[in-house]
């Protein structure tokens, strides 16, 4: 099969013919029907977070199960599923308290570039492949876990499908689980900072739990102008902006502050910016990843005496077991416009492009179709 492969980072991305090994017990084999293109690749192309190389790339997707390993008894080939790159082994102590996105065999996974026992179905001849966050979806066709998988409606088209299984979770959750866990947010503020993929899905979460305004941050006047679409009450346009003006803009259009942020950038510097745009007692989500040196300072006395928060959330502290059905359910009843996510198609061999398009700030969320024709 055909496979997108990272050998060394700041190295271009090949499309190779690779070979894909027979899911053994708990895994299945699914046909990759779309892929979406996520900016947290980004970082491990360029060597900001390491990861196990050579690696098939391609973590938030959708497909069609082809094959079940022995134990999984609950999907059969012709199944749609969406896939998870964190698995859910439902043993360890955050699977069963609840936490099943900090499964201690994402770390497992992430660090061998294999799947839940450390190894891999992926190779080129007598060399192995890896996988990338047990998923790899920058292909024809992946093994995976069972429990990266989640049964999908037949009806909810596979492009949307798969920005919602990464994207989605992530940006809606982070209001809806984390934002809004400790005080509702209806009729109150919330900031966005970043308007991509993940970006766009938390300005959709913070009207799905009717916040009274939503102000964005970018630096893309289209991004900008397709937030305002998504339901954004204000935008700010931080080009040429100090982190001052574009702090004191938050607090003019939020009457003195935003109740919650949400920093889907990944920046030291936004982040700070989304931490002093708080109102007292206000909440910062930040969700972006960074190079894995990064950090922000924060103010003591600020943290302090105005009593503000700033805290992490990952895939949106989500069940995706539970929150995607969820997510997909909104979509299909139209309160959740998730095909408005959408930006370029590429066949596989245009992953590359894909991300050409993405560093030079293309709006929307590009989605890898490998079974189209190049």
């Amino acid at each position: 099969m055909r496979a997108a492969v990272l050998r060394a980072p700041g190295t271009p991305v090949r499309v190779e013919d690779v070979e894909l090994d027979d899911p053994r017990a708990g895994e299945v084999l699914v046909r990759v029907d779309a892929a979406g293109v996520c900016h947290t690749e980004l970082h491990y192309m360029g060597g900001d977070i390491p990861c196990p190389l050579p690696v098939v790339l391609g973590h938030e997707g959708a497909g069609t199960v082809e094959a079940v390993g022995a134990g999984v008894d609950d999907l059969a080939p012709g199944q749609r599923v969406g896939f998870t790159w964190r698995p859910r082994c439902g043993r360890c102590e955050p699977c069963v308290t609840g936490r099943p996105v900090m499964c201690v065999y994402g770390r497992v996974q992430a660090g061998s570039g294999g799947l839940l026992d450390g190894t891999s179905r992926l190779r080129r001849g007598e060399e192995r492949l890896h996988h990338f966050l047990g998923v790899s979806c920058f292909a024809e066709r992946a093994v995976v876990s069972r429990g990266a998988l989640v049964a999908l409606p037949d009806d909810v088209p596979a492009e949307v499908a798969a920005v919602a299984g990464c994207a989605v979770v992530t940006g809606v959750g982070a209001v809806v689980n984390v934002a809004a866990a400790g005080a509702p947010l209806a009729g109150r503020s919330v900031l966005v900072v970043g308007a991509g993929g993940v970006g766009l899905s938390a300005v959709m979460g913070a009207v799905l739990v009717g916040a009274g305004t939503v102000v964005v941050v970018d630096v893309a006047p289209a991004k900008l102008e397709l937030a305002r679409s998504l339901g954004a009450s204000a935008t700010v346009d931080a080009t040429g902006l100090s982190a001052e003006e574009v702090v004191q803009a938050v607090r003019e259009s939020t009457g003195g502050g935003a109740d919650a942020a949400v920093e889907a950038v990944g920046s030291p510097a936004t982040l700070r910016q989304a931490f002093s745009a708080l109102r007292p007692g206000g909440t910062v989500v930040a969700v972006g990843l960074s190079s894995v040196d990064a950090a922000v300072p924060v103010p003591v006395n600020e943290l302090v005496q105005q009593q503000k928060r700033l805290v992490g959330s990952l895939y949106g502290s989500a069940n995706p077991a539970v929150d995607l059905p969820r997510l997909l359910a909104l979509h299909r009843s139209g309160r959740l416009p998730l095909e408005r996510l959408l930006g370029s198609r590429h066949p596989l061999s245009g992953v590359s492009g894909a991300y050409d398009e993405l560093r030079a700030g293309a709006v929307g969320r590009a989605v890898v179709l490998p079974g189209a024709a190049a």
